[in-house]
């Protein structure tokens, strides 16, 4: 499951980045990182931008951003 199948009030920890490169350093660099808690805080109408909390921080991501950062949850 991606951060973008979250839905509003929905948590989830991280558990990969399938991107490399420059983004995955970027979004390393704002905290993203493996095995921390992420909580959807609320998503645009159509998906895009995308609002979480990582880290006591907001951070709004764009959703193909979003749609790298693979995610696990409790429920699952």
């Amino acid at each position: 499951m991606n951060l973008s199948m979250l839905k509003p009030g929905e948590k989830g920890k991280i558990r990969d980045i399938v991107m490399g490169g420059s983004l995955k350093r970027r979004l390393m660099d704002m905290g993203v990182l493996i095995g921390e808690e992420v909580k959807v805080l609320k998503k645009a109408p159509f998906g895009d931008p995308i609002e979480v909390t990582i880290k006591n921080y907001n951070l709004s991501l764009r959703k193909k951003e979003a749609e790298i950062i693979l995610v696990t949850t409790d429920d699952k």
